[in-house]
């Protein structure tokens, strides 16, 4: 159904990094845990360190799944832009390429507690 407008319509993004104060936007998914039906949406500092995110706000939010105490982090297969990608935990967000409302994914061989046939191939 079409649409016509009295006047010009000027749409304005409420989502911009300028309206979260000074932080941004960070989407983080675990592939192939199916307790979490889509991707954490972490408002976080770019200044703050990749371990920072790692050992806050992923480490809290992935506590529910009973993978996660297993996990070896320095095993973990990292996608950003659907492509293979190796963070450095030392350096900031932003020092390590990701922007506001940028997607990051991680994979964890042999631990994918709710798709166990997969624990081989993820």
């Amino acid at each position: 159904m079409s649409v016509t407008a009295r006047k010009p319509y000027i749409g304005v993004p409420r989502d911009s990094v300028a309206n979260f104060n000074g932080r941004q936007i960070v989407y983080v998914s675990w592939d192939h845990h199916l307790l979490f039906a889509s991707p954490f949406l972490i408002c976080i500092e770019p200044q703050a360190s990749f371990r920072e995110l790692l050992q806050g706000p992923i480490a809290a939010l992935i506590q529910a799944d009973p993978d996660a105490a297993a996990i070896d982090w320095s095993m973990v297969e990292w996608l950003k832009s659907n492509r293979p990608w190796t963070p450095d935990p030392a350096r900031s967000l932003s020092d390590n390429g990701i922007g506001h409302k940028d997607q990051i994914r991680f994979r964890t061989r042999g631990h994918n507690s709710l798709l166990p046939e997969a624990s081989g191939t993820s």
